[in-house]
């Protein structure tokens, strides 16, 4: 389980270096081989490693491509999937294209969540939180399963 936040610098290549604490997980569990693909609801960018990434790939082939909502999820996150691979000193190279689409330049966020990262400008990053955690505005019942975890 990938948790908590790391703040990142992003170096001219568009490298980042992997907190320590990811790095020997990641080995173990993928050898360092990850997909970075985009997220489909916010700028910002999500990263698997490879085993857990496989499953949602042969998940997300499996639906109907008739469906409109189902074709653009295909487009968007199996289209811009890119395996990245860490480096000998633990870095990560993020793409161009990537980088464009979540706006990262020199500061960055790592946010752990669960199986996956997700990775943000710094700047987003604070003002997605602000006004999260200024929403008062009640979206619906979440799901039932939501309601046991004592939070």
């Amino acid at each position: 389980m990938f948790r908590g936040i790391s703040n990142l610098s992003l170096d001219a290549k568009g490298r980042f270096a992997v907190p320590t604490r990811y790095r020997e997980p990641l080995a173990a569990q993928c050898n360092g081989e990850l997909i970075i693909t985009i997220d489909t609801e916010e700028r910002c960018l999500v990263l698997y490693p490879m085993p857990v990434w496989l499953e949602i790939e042969r998940q997300i082939d499996a639906l109907s491509g008739l469906n409109r909502k189902v074709s653009r999820i295909k487009r968007m996150l199996i289209g811009h999937a890119t395996e990245v691979s860490l480096d000998a000193n633990g870095r990560l190279l993020v793409p161009p294209e990537l980088r464009d689409h979540a706006g990262l330049t020199k500061g960055a966020v790592l946010v752990g969540q669960g199986k996956k990262f997700e990775l943000w400008d710094e700047d987003t990053w604070r003002a997605a939180r602000e006004a999260w955690l200024a929403d008062d505005e009640d979206e619906g019942e979440g799901p039932a399963a939501l309601e046991q975890i004592a939070l």
